[in-house]
């Protein structure tokens, strides 16, 4: 009987990088279960990401695939390596599989871009915002303040990341959540969190139209190597991990016609005075004023 668990993100995704590398080598399932000393099943197993693959025998396999020394050797050997262990392990008993697997694919990243569709992305939450967002959810329920924890740790991954690039609806800015002290603190933190050198916020005006094109919010992960790039599509009972490299090309171009139709992106530099037209800063700038006025 094949194993009962399900494959986390992390075991899905190096099983389906063995495979294809498999099928380019021309090598069948039956030549690398004499490679491994294992039946048939074990090796599709491993590559439905049912079962994880010893760091020997995934040496084997990439040498036998003619994967060389380089990013991609390096990487998937680590994934074996790291089994899915991360600070989100405290959390692995009380949040669901694809939270936890989003929490490991953002610790893999070295950059991300994102497009939220409503909100504040998630890595740019106050405490207070994304208190009001969850308890929006379920107010009553006994998890709210362990899932207000679990969405500030994840945000330890910015420090690290070569480029954090988010752009987001004018409608998120101006969308009540909670009251309007924890908005102001909210549109502060995005100008804050716009200082350091790899972030990068744009916003989507309402004067350039209808924003349903865009209605799907999405992350882009950069990988190590291209070849493990990853597309996040989130749906409101489910969430898609999409290694596809046309649908990640896909994604990849809608994001660049969403930055090209934002405003730019804010400058901290830049005195608002000598704005000679409106940017990303100066629209949060307006909605920070339109609040202290209430």
């Amino acid at each position: 009987m094949p194993p009962r668990t399900t494959p986390s993100e992390r075991q899905r995704r190096l099983g389906a990088e063995l495979r294809k590398l498999r099928v380019r080598a021309r090598m069948s399932g039956d030549d690398v279960a004499a490679l491994l000393e294992a039946d048939r099943s074990r090796v599709s197993h491993i590559e439905a990401g049912r079962v994880d693959v010893p760091r020997n025998g995934l040496y084997k396999l990439l040498r036998a695939y003619g994967c060389e020394d380089g990013p991609l050797f390096e990487a998937l050997m680590a994934m074996a390596h790291d089994r899915g262990k991360g600070w989100w392990d405290s959390y692995r008993d009380t949040l669901a599989r694809r939270t936890l697997d989003l929490a490991e694919l953002e610790s893999r990243a070295t950059s991300i871009r994102a497009h939220e569709s409503s909100l504040i992305p998630g890595m740019l939450q106050t405490e207070d915002y994304a208190r009001a967002v969850i308890s929006n959810i379920d107010p009553d329920h006994k998890l709210v303040e362990h899932w207000v924890k679990f969405r500030l740790d994840r945000q330890q991954v910015l420090a690290g990341l070569q480029n954090y690039h988010a752009v987001i609806p004018e409608s998120a800015l101006r969308m009540r959540v909670g009251d309007t002290k924890i908005m102001r603190k909210q549109l502060l933190r995005l100008i804050e969190m716009a200082r350091l050198p790899n972030v990068t916020l744009q916003v989507f005006p309402f004067e350039m139209g209808p924003y349903s094109t865009y209605a799907r919010s999405f992350i882009l992960f950069d990988g190590p190597t291209p070849e493990l790039d990853t597309l996040y599509r989130e749906h409101p009972t489910n969430a898609d991990f999409i290694d596809d490299g046309d649908s990640i090309t896909d994604y990849a171009r809608m994001f660049e016609r969403l930055a090209s139709q934002a405003l730019a992106p804010i400058d901290p530099e830049a005195a608002p005075e000598r704005q000679e037209t409106q940017d990303s800063l100066s629209l949060l700038q307006h909605v920070l004023y339109e609040l202290r006025q209430e």
